[in-house]
């Protein structure tokens, strides 16, 4: 097990980690730039180093600063929280050869699914249930307008680099694919510096499932239920429950074990969710994988009583999964963002853990 970590993030992500850390008995280093030198998580931690001015460009996301400052103070493993630097191969990997350890999936990994179209891909050969679409790369409006009527309207046109509800626009005639084709890849190019746009069918009345997934170095990897963000504004997620209301346990399991393939497909060696939208018959197909741990993972270990950052820097230590699929119980009742704000903390709440 690591003796010290480094956080590469700040805020509330980074007082979480340091918590766990702390009930590890692992040391922590804190970084923060000008804006935070009275922040929270710099307090929590055991040491800090200054990385930059204000802007994340000049300091949370400069990846020479962090690894330097890992170098500094003898840190042997970073955990890169989420946002930032959290889903950057290049980071990962550079980390990687420094000799130092990344708190996450393998660079590869994370390379894999963080384009959604090589990852819709990569699904399909893992045999996940994928939406009906186009995975290549449209060059025209023209083309988008041929392909959508062969799919059948509504479809969905979407930015293979998107994320947010930026790159996605729902068209239901041949006017809106055409339209909706150059909003998007400019839109796309604009956000992302990735102007290349795919085409799926839209699913009517759909529910959003994540499934939580992990992976240690050994081969061994479970789902760990699912969370159901089907309440969004603008594509972005207001409430996250669990377990959903919606599914049944067959749809559940048929989703944990698909989720769970997908992961072994890219020899997944960490926390991450496997995203798939549900429509009303419960029909289910893959969305995108996630390759960090998400801001909603508390819900997760409300209903698990696992500690989901403890289990990341096992596994990153090299430690294997303490526990089987058969093994991990959901506990009664229902979790949510807003019954958790009754909490203290995620790790205040007392479910069946997994035995």
């Amino acid at each position: 097990m690591f003796s010290k970590i480094l956080i590469a993030n700040r805020g509330e992500i980074a007082c979480r980690v340091i918590k766990t850390a702390r009930k590890m008995g692992i040391k922590t280093v804190a970084v923060y730039s000008e804006a935070d030198r009275d922040a929270r998580h710099v307090e929590l931690a055991d040491e800090s180093v200054f990385i930059g001015a204000a802007p994340s460009r000049e300091s949370y996301l400069v990846m020479d600063k962090i690894i330097e400052a890992c170098k500094k103070t003898g840190a042997q493993a970073v955990h890169p929280g989420y946002g930032f630097l959290s889903e950057n191969e290049e980071f990962a990997r550079r980390v990687e050869e420094e000799g130092i350890v990344f708190i996450g999936p393998k660079h590869a990994s994370i390379a894999a699914m963080g384009d959604k179209i090589a990852s819709k891909k990569l699904a399909m050969a893992a045999k996940v249930n994928t939406i009906p679409g186009y995975n290549d790369v449209i060059e025209s409006p023209e083309q988008a307008v041929t392909i959508a009527k062969d799919i059948g309207y509504p479809v969905m046109i979407k930015a293979s680099a998107g994320g947010g509800g930026k790159g996605l626009r729902v068209a239901w005639n041949d006017k809106e694919a055409f339209e909706g084709f150059s909003s998007c890849r400019n839109e796309a190019k604009n956000s992302f510096g990735d102007d290349r746009v795919f085409i799926e069918k839209f699913v009517e009345e759909p529910r959003h499932i994540e499934i939580q997934v992990l992976g240690d170095a050994h081969g061994n990897c479970v789902y760990l239920h699912e969370r159901e963000c089907s309440i969004q504004r603008r594509h972005q997620k207001v409430i996250e429950e669990a377990p959903s209301p919606f599914i049944s346990e067959a749809t559940r399991k048929a989703m944990g074990e698909q989720a769970v393939a997908l992961a072994r497909a890219v020899n997944y060696q960490s926390a991450g969710t496997v995203e798939f939208v549900v429509g009303k018959d419960q029909s289910f197909y893959f969305l995108e994988m996630n390759t960090r741990l998400q801001v909603e993972h508390p819900v997760t270990e409300c209903i698990t009583g696992l500690d989901l950052v403890e289990q990341m820097i096992r596994v990153a230590a090299g430690e294997k999964l303490r526990f089987t699929q058969a093994q991990i119980r959901a506990a009664a009742g229902r979790w949510s963002a807003a019954s958790m704000r009754k909490t203290r903390s995620a790790t205040s709440c007392r479910p069946p853990a997994a035995r």
